[in-house]
């Protein structure tokens, strides 16, 4: 399971974007709780839209997630609105790590006619600044001076926090292909990162008492995912959560796990 991982409130002074957005249908599952799919896409769209209405789009368009980490404290639910508030919670040179709190809003429906409470989850996401072919970039002094309010931690290192895949096959407990598919793949020609959450959520579904208690995702991409690439899936499960290590001919590219909080 993950290691140990600490998610700091926002400081008092820390300069925050904030962004409302309307949930669909296709973000629910059948009990009308929002994905951890769709969260992945939230995090994505309010972090492109922050770097747009930012005025940093010239200094610092161009960034890769390395990790994401998702606490559901109270699962988001279909029908409603989501508030995104999104900070930077440390720094260095080419990198920083930016904290997101997702806050809930049901709205009455028809749908889902039952009193719902308010959502809670807290992410954090390690994001590197790069070039526009993928390679990693200083980021503006601009940007760092506008976003840095209230940071202590200025040095941020990469520090795994999944654990490395089993040396040997018999450690695992199943093994799976997963098909890729063409809208699988984006704009930077390698697989998005909405798109490795299908099997992880295929897995909550079997284990149904992970997800009726507060828990934690987190995913990390080591390595893009290209087109045609023959991709599989390595698992150990156990009664708190499982681990995932995702294979592209043969070679670890994203880990993730879920466990209870």
């Amino acid at each position: 399971m993950s290691q140990s991982f600490e998610q700091l409130d926002r400081p008092d002074t820390a300069r925050s974007f904030v962004k409302q957005y309307r949930m669909g249908v296709g973000d629910a599952d059948p009990q009308g709780q929002v994905r951890l799919d769709a969260i992945a896409r939230l995090l994505q769209d309010v972090a492109l839209d922050m770097i747009h209405e930012s005025g940093f789009l010239d200094e610092d368009p161009f960034w890769i997630v390395r990790r994401n980490v998702i606490d559901v404290i109270r699962p988001l639910t279909w029908p409603g609105e989501v508030k995104v508030e999104r900070w930077c919670a440390a720094t260095s040179s080419r990198w920083v790590s930016m904290r997101q709190r997702l806050t809930g809003i049901p709205t009455a429906s028809p749908f889902n006619p039952g009193y719902r409470q308010p959502g809670l989850v807290e992410t954090e996401s390690f994001c590197i600044n790069v070039t526009r072919r993928g390679l990693p970039a200083r980021i503006s002094d601009a940007t760092l001076d506008a976003w840095s309010t209230g940071i202590t931690e200025t040095r941020l290192r990469w520090r795994p926090v999944n654990p490395p895949a089993p040396a040997h096959d018999s450690e695992f407990t199943e093994s799976r292909p997963f098909a890729l598919r063409a809208t699988d793949f984006d704009f930077f020609e390698h697989m998005n990162n909405v798109a490795y959450w299908p099997p992880i959520e295929r897995a909550l579904r079997q284990h149904p008492a992970i997800t009726a208690h507060p828990h934690r995702a987190v995913i990390e991409y080591l390595k893009p995912v290209r087109y045609r690439a023959s991709l599989d899936t390595r698992w150990v499960a156990n009664d708190n959560g499982f681990t995932v290590w995702f294979l592209a001919d043969g070679v670890v590219t994203t880990t993730a796990t879920v466990r209870r909080l």
